[in-house]
């Protein structure tokens, strides 16, 4: 996924080629882009080339050649292990990948496997896969990831209360809410996907 710079230093040296029959000099994209530095200019074009989007000839001044395919890239996130939706469980890391190469990537990313049915009202079931932003902190309301006692870790809906404690809500209507105080809690991640497979 490019960033809007990268976006506009794309589109610049391809309205320039079609325009002029050449690349542009990384000069003419900084001055088109509203930028000093050709080394920042310099980052861009390079991003694209790891993108697979351009091709860069060394040491030639109008060098840039268009790709007309991307390169395809694999993507993957660690998945690190099981996340109790019930009863907490030890979290044991793995090494096994998911590829997410159309799913949601981004930095401080990972994937848990859901066990149990403690959040099957918000549609998250056993099995599943559930992508997490790593975070230590999350608003009311949020799906976290929560390690309790600095041992077992469980899927649940944050809710901090007046008094300075936690409660981890299921999404279960025949589980009851846990309240812990908040010295017991460390939010480990903020959920922001998920995956199933029906196969």
């Amino acid at each position: 996924m490019l960033t809007d710079r990268q976006r506009q230093t794309l589109d610049f040296i391809r309205a320039y080629r079609q325009r002029h029959g050449v690349a542009p000099k990384l000069r003419e994209i900084a001055q088109h882009l509203g930028i000093r530095s050709r080394g920042t200019t310099h980052r861009y074009v390079r991003a694209l080339e790891a993108e697979g989007l351009i091709a860069v000839e060394a040491d030639v001044a109008r060098g840039i050649e268009l790709v007309a395919r991307p390169k395809a890239r694999r993507t993957a996130l660690p998945l690190l292990g099981r996340i109790a939706a019930g009863r907490p469980i030890e979290a044991i890391a793995g090494h096994d990948e998911i590829d997410l190469s159309e799913f949601f990537m981004g930095p401080n990313r990972f994937v848990l496997r859901v066990q149990g049915d403690s959040m099957i009202d918000d549609g998250i079931l056993h099995g599943d896969m559930v992508v997490v932003e790593k975070r230590d902190n999350a608003d009311n309301g949020e799906i976290v990831v929560a390690l309790l006692d600095n041992n077992e870790a469980t899927l649940k809906r944050l809710h901090n209360n007046r008094d300075g404690s936690v409660t981890l809500r299921p999404a279960n209507s025949r589980l009851a809410p846990m309240r812990y105080a908040a010295s017991r809690v460390r939010i480990q991640g903020v959920v922001v996907g998920q995956m199933r497979s029906y196969r």
